[in-house]
C-alpha cells in the first residue's frame, strides 16, 4: 500500500504530547487519589490486570503523540518475526503487541501489556535478522520477567508518592530517554547506587534470557555481541549516544559477556533472511530520513558492485525508489521480475498492487489480490491492499467485510478504521462515518472527541433503532473509559 495516506505523522516524542502526558502522569500521579493505589501492598500485587490497563492506555497515548507506522507489510513482517520469538519464551502471561515508530534513531522498548516498539532506526543500522531479533528478545524478556513491575515492587519501603512518579518516570525513560532521565532524577528511586545496579540486574537477565529465546528460534547466539560491539564502537567518543543507550547501558563488560554466552553454544551457519532485507529496504526507502534520488543512487551502486546481501532485495529497494520518483514503468519492470522469482512474496505483491492503482488497473490488481486472499486468508497486507482497491474503484461496500475482519483479527490497528472511514463517506453513510472516526479516535485516547463523534453518529441514526442502541452502548463505554484515563493522570 502506499504509504502517505496511512502513516501517523504527529509530533516528535521529546516535543510531543506524549511527553506532556508522561511527565504529568509523573507529577501529578501522587497528588490525587484517582490514581490506583500503589502503597506498598499494592506493589506487592502489581497484578497482570493491573498491568494490562496501564499497558493500554500507554499504547492510546503513543497512537496519539507518536510517527507510528501503519504500513501493513512492515507490521506484518515485525509481528511475524517477534511471534516466532515468542514461541520460544517462558513465562508469557500476556499477549504480545509489536509495533513500528518512525525514527531514525536505535532503539527498542517494551512496557506493559506485551507491548514492543521498534523504531525504524532499528532496521536501517542492524545488518541482518538475526542482529533484530537479538534486540526484539531482550525486550521479549523484559516482559515475560515483569521488569517494570519488579522494579516497582523494589521500591516497596517508599512511600507511595514515590512509587507513584516512578511509574510514571519508568515508562517515560522508556519511550524518552533524555526526559525520562530527568524525570528520574526528581525522584528517590534513582537516588541510590542500589538502584541503579537492580536496573543492571534486570538488563543482565533480559541479556541471558534473551539470548536463549534467540537460539531457540534458529537464530545467531553471535548477534547479539556483534550488534553491541557496533553501538559501542560506533557511539564510544559520542556525546549524544542513542536513544536505546540512555536505556540500555553498554559497558564492555556486557559485550563480553555477550560473547562468552554465545561460544556456550553450537557453531553453525544462520542464514540472514531475505524478507528482513526487503523490510530494511522498504524502510530505506520509504521511512528514512534518505532523499529519493539517494536511495535510488545507493541501491544501482548496489547492484553495479554487487555488494547486497541479496540481489532481490537490492532491486527491490530500486523498484520502490523509482515509484517514489513516478517513474513507474521502471518500477513495475523490476517488480514483474521478482514476481516471476517468487509470486506469493508479499512485498512485491504490495508493489504491485500500488503500481496497479496507479495506472487505475483495478480489475487486475483486484483478481491478483483475490487470488492471494483464498491462499492467506487473514493477511492484512492483501486485505488492507484489496479494501483500499475497492474504494478507488467505487466499489467501497466491498471492502467493509474486509476491514471488519481486519478488525476482528487486530483490535488495536487504526489503518482498517481510517479506510472504513473512508469507505462511508463514499457510500454517503455519515452515521458509520462518524461511529468509524469515533472509534480510530479511542485507540488515540481521545474519548472526549470520539464521544462527539458518536453524539453526531446517533443523530444520523433516528430510524434505526438497532444502531442507537449501538451507539448509545458505545458512549457509556467510552465515558468510562474516559474517567479511567483521566483516574491514570
Amino acid at each position: 500500500m502506499r504509504n502517505l495516506t496511512f502513516l501517523t505523522r504527529l509530533k516528535p516524542f521529546v516535543a510531543g504530547a506524549f511527553s506532556l502526558m508522561l511527565l504529568t502522569l509523573a507529577a501529578k500521579s501522587f497528588a490525587n487519589n484517582d490514581l490506583p493505589d500503589l502503597g506498598t501492598a499494592a506493589v506487592n500485587t502489581f497484578s497482570l490486570e493491573k498491568e494490562m490497563v496501564y499497558g493500554d492506555a500507554y499504547m492510546r497515548i503513543i497512537r496519539s503523540s507518536a510517527p507510528m507506522l501503519n504500513d501493513p507489510v512492515l507490521s506484518q513482517y515485525l509481528t511475524e518475526l517477534g511471534n516466532k520469538l515468542v514461541a520460544h519464551a517462558t513465562g508469557v502471561k500476556t499477549p504480545f503487541y509489536f509495533f513500528l515508530l518512525q525514527n531514525d534513531e536505535i532503539n527498542a522498548f517494551a512496557f506493559f501489556g506485551g507491548h514492543v516498539a521498534v523504531h525504524t532506526g532499528l532496521f536501517l543500522n542492524a545488518d541482518n535478522e538475526s542482529e533484530l531479533a537479538s534486540v526484539l528478545g531482550h525486550e521479549i524478556t523484559h516482559v515475560t520477567q515483569r521488569h517494570l513491575a519488579r522494579s516497582l515492587e523494589a521500591q516497596q519501603k517508599s512511600n507511595p508518592a514515590t512509587i507513584a512518579g516512578l511509574l510514571g518516570a519508568i515508562l517515560l525513560t522508556i519511550a524518552v530517554p533524555q526526559a525520562g532521565m530527568a524525570a528520574l532524577a526528581t525522584t528517590q528511586a534513582m537516588a541510590t547506587q542500589s538502584k541503579i545496579n537492580y536496573t543492571r540486574l534486570h538488563e543482565k537477565e533480559a541479556d541471558r534470557i534473551g539470548m536463549q529465546i534467540l537460539v531457540d528460534a534458529g537464530f545467531d547466539p553471535n548477534a547479539a555481541a556483534d550488534f553491541f560491539g557496533k553501538l559501542a564502537t560506533r557511539y564510544r567518543f559520542t556525546t549524544t549516544p542513542p536513544q536505546m543507550l540512555l536505556t540500555h547501558p553498554l559497558p564492555e563488560s556486557r559485550i563480553t559477556e555477550a560473547r562468552n554466552r554465545a561460544e556456550q553454544y553450537p557453531k553453525r551457519y544462520i542464514p540472514d533472511n531475505l524478507n528482513f532485507q526487503l523490510a530494511k529496504a522498504r524502510i530505506q526507502v520509504r521511512f528514512s530520513s534518505y532523499s529519493d534520488e539517494a536511495v535510488l543512487s545507493m541501491f544501482d551502486k548496489q547492484l553495479n558492485k554487487q555488494t547486497y546481501s541479496f540481489k532481490e532485495a537490492a532491486l527491490y529497494g530500486k523498484a520502490l525508489a523509482l515509484f517514489r520518483l513516478k517513474k513507474f514503468d521502471e518500477s513495475e519492470k523490476i517488480v514483474d521480475e521478482l514476481l516471476k522469482i517468487d509470486d506469493n512474496n508479499l512485498f512485491y505483491i504490495d508493489t504491485k498492487a500500488d503500481l496497479l492503482t496507479e495506472r487505475k488497473d483495478y480489475a487486475k490488481a483486484i483478481a491478483m489480490l483475490e487470488a492471494q486472499r483464498k491462499m492467506k486468508p487473514t493477511s492484512q497486507v492483501i486485505n488492507a491492499n484489496l479494501a483500499n482497491i475497492y474504494i478507488e474503484a467505487d466499489q467501497a461496500p466491498k471492502a467493509i467485510p474486509l476491514l471488519e475482519d481486519m478488525i476482528f483479527l487486530d483490535k488495536q490497528n487504526q489503518l482498517p478504521y481510517q479506510l472504513l472511514s473512508a469507505v462511508y463517506k463514499k457510500t454517503g453513510n455519515q452515521a458509520l462515518e462518524y461511529f468509524s472516526t469515533a472509534e480510530l479516535m479511542a485507540l488515540g485516547a481521545n474519548y472526549k472527541g470520539a464521544i462527539d463523534q458518536l453524539n453526531f453518529a446517533y443523530r444520523a441514526s433516528e430510524s434505526n433503532p438497532l444502531q442507537l442502541a449501538r451507539i448509545e452502548a458505545r458512549i457509556r463505554q467510552f465515558k468510562m473509559a474516559d474517567k479511567e484515563m483521566e483516574a491514570l493522570k
